[in-house]
């Protein structure tokens, strides 16, 4: 699946989305697919303060469980409820439905080196 070029993303296989001082944040393709059918996801509460680069939850699969990094700071103003509910959203589409948390607070130079694009997908072809 090609990468989203609207997003930014984290070596960790975080993506953000950036629209003014508001993101949403998920976890790639290539996350997803390497973690294999997701069947569980921790979110923080609505109302928490995110620090950039710091866990913020969990997503557990039939394989691993993995957290989730913030790619940039900012407040929880919203979590994907249908996720908690049905994880299997994140696998069918990542970049779409299967989003994580929406922020508030994010400030858009916070994206200094994250990767673009063009970056992320070098990245996943060297793994």
């Amino acid at each position: 699946m090609a990468q989203p070029s609207d997003r930014f993303y984290t070596k960790e296989h975080e993506w953000v989305k950036i629209d003014g001082k508001n993101a949403i944040v998920g976890i790639t393709d290539y996350a997803q697919s390497s973690l294999g059918d997701i069947v569980y996801v921790e979110l923080p509460k609505p109302g928490a303060a995110l620090e950039r680069s710091k866990p913020i939850g969990v997503v557990e699969s039939v394989k691993a469980v993995s957290d989730i990094y913030a790619p940039v700071a900012g407040t929880v103003t919203e979590i994907n409820a249908a996720v908690e509910d049905d994880p299997a959203k994140v696998n069918g589409d990542p970049f779409g439905d299967g989003w994580l948390v929406k922020l508030s607070g994010v400030d858009a130079a916070d994206t200094t080196g994250l990767l673009d694009a063009a970056a992320y997908e070098e990245l996943v072809k060297s793994l």
